[in-house]
């Protein structure tokens, strides 16, 4: 498995919240995960920004907008 690239990872990470998993996505997703939510990556700017990360946020986001935004 090839390491974690942090600071590459940091350069396309869109998340406005400081935290300390930045960069590292495999410790984010996990920690969304747990909490029913995905990870500021999985949404586009606008949405991340109202820190409303649930599945049932992303599910809305992807129906209206489609797979790309």
């Amino acid at each position: 498995m090839p390491e974690c690239n942090v600071e590459d990872n940091k350069t396309r990470c869109n998340c406005t919240y400081t935290c300390s998993k930045n960069g590292i996505c495999c410790e984010c997703i996990q920690y969304h995960w747990d909490r029913g939510e995905l990870p500021a990556c999985f949404f586009p700017d606008d949405v991340e920004k109202t820190y409303d990360r649930t599945i049932e946020r992303f599910i809305t986001v992807y129906q209206e907008r489609g797979r790309w935004w």
